[in-house]
């Protein structure tokens, strides 16, 4: 595993193993992101909704917001830095709860939606490329039913 952490949580809570969802992201950044690197910030839905409205113009907090990193034209190499992810933690924890599941599997689900927006899909024009995406992954990592297939 990397030794800098790809989750940064504003307030670590007691009850959840951040071991297993680094252990998650690391996974995310293999596979799903093919070795690109990432970072989440796992934080409040304060900062959710300042970030959706100061990026997306939308009022109010969201569960995950992605920010792909713009590649440097002047730069030489592979870019190996998809992007940015923030997470709300009370979005997740009221979602784990409407949907049966943990709060961790939340996380993830959650994590593994923003990843993908992180590799340029769009679930709001794509014709379900990204649903279908994002559905061999979660059956793949055992995650329980994802974000665009709630939303049908």
């Amino acid at each position: 595993m990397k030794s800098d952490p790809l989750i940064t949580f504003r307030r670590k809570p007691d009850n959840l193993d951040t071991n297993s969802l680094e252990e998650f992201a690391e996974r995310v950044r293999r596979r799903v992101l093919r070795g690109q690197e990432f970072h989440c910030l796992v934080t409040g839905d304060a900062e959710l909704a300042r970030l959706n409205k100061e990026f997306r113009g939308k009022d109010g907090p969201t569960d995950v917001l992605s920010f792909p990193h713009e590649p440097n034209a002047d730069a030489t190499g592979p870019d190996r830095y998809a992007g940015d992810l923030a997470i709300s933690m009370a979005q997740a924890r009221a979602q784990a709860r409407e949907f049966g599941h943990s709060l961790a599997s939340e996380i993830c689900v959650l994590m593994l939606h923003g990843a993908l927006h992180l590799k340029g899909m769009d679930h709001e024009v794509d014709s379900g490329a990204m649903a279908r995406t994002e559905r061999r992954w979660r059956k793949t990592f055992e995650l329980p039913l994802g974000l665009v297939e709630r939303a049908k």
